[in-house]
């Protein structure tokens, strides 16, 4: 494995590798992050593939995950996790071997619908990869036949915390949809096969008060000419299908969507493949 970097983002130290490109000369770099409570080692697979071909890769911990500073730990905050993209590019385009003028955005899940606002506010980026991407808080939550009960309780967190109380934890994944963040075997078993020693499997209850808000989708008819890979599950029930596509159809080009068989975990494992020639056929075309 590589050895790990620290960078600053707002005051906080954020830790990743750099998986450096085969061949001489300043390569491209890909930007890259996990999804919802997921840490970097759980995508050095993806990393060493890029990097096998030629294109530098660079992921990190968001903060409060993993090998990165920040509190509260385990609390995903979407606003600060976008911030930590933006403080990434700054941070690889100093580095030797890297060539900033070419660099790329990669998300998958929650960082999936990160890539698409970040590309949209950020020039120095050249194309975006957005793998089984949320796409709006609003529309996920509102599928749920408790939502009432479900947002109360979020309240009654928020006046909890504001009188002093730690924050509720919840687990990430459980078996036979147990109560979890991310309920059923499908997420029990991807996450538990990463054997990651980094990974924890608990998240703040009141991280959902942060996903309820967040609609990243808004941005992704501002990401054009930023040219757009969105990769999607066919029967992706955690970060809808059909709220992807709708996405997808409203940004500009360059674009291409890409479906995997499967589930939302399938991507990254029957479908890896499939998905990541697509992603090196997409930073050949659009960084060289």
């Amino acid at each position: 494995m590589t050895d790990l970097i620290t960078f600053a983002s707002e005051g906080t130290a954020l830790r990743g590798r750099l998986y450096p490109a085969k061949g001489g000369g300043p390569r491209p770099v890909v930007v890259m992050a996990h999804g919802f409570s997921a840490v970097a080692d759980q995508l050095e697979r993806h990393a060493r593939a890029f990097a096998e071909v030629g294109y530098n890769a660079f992921v990190y911990d968001h903060a409060g995950f993993g090998l990165s500073d920040g509190y509260p730990r385990q609390d995903v905050d979407p606003p600060r996790q976008l911030r930590g993209y933006r403080d990434a590019v700054s941070y690889v385009r100093t580095l030797p071997g890297v060539d900033p003028e070419r660099i790329a955005l990669w998300g998958s899940s929650f960082s999936g619908g990160h890539v698409l606002q970040a590309g949209a506010l950020d020039p120095r980026v050249r194309c975006v990869v957005s793998q089984a991407p949320f796409i709006s808080g609003s529309e996920l939550l509102g599928l749920r036949e408790d939502l009432a009960e479900f947002e109360a309780g979020l309240f009654a967190e928020r006046e909890a915390r504001s009188a002093g109380a730690p924050a509720t934890m919840i687990p990430v994944t459980a078996p036979d949809d147990g109560l979890a963040a991310l309920p059923g075997d499908d997420a029990d078993v991807y996450f538990a096969g990463t054997n990651s020693p980094t990974w924890k499997n608990e998240v703040t209850f009141s991280s959902f008060e942060a996903v309820r808000a967040y609609e990243p989708a808004w941005w992704i008819d501002k990401l054009a000419p930023r040219a757009l890979l969105m990769i999607v599950a066919e029967d992706d029930t955690v970060t809808p299908t059909a709220h992807a596509e709708a996405a997808f159809q409203r940004a500009g080009g360059p674009k291409k969507l890409v479906r995997v068989p499967g589930g939302h975990f399938d991507v990254y494992v029957a479908g890896f493949d499939q998905a990541v020639g697509e992603m090196i056929g997409w930073f050949k075309a659009h960084l060289g």
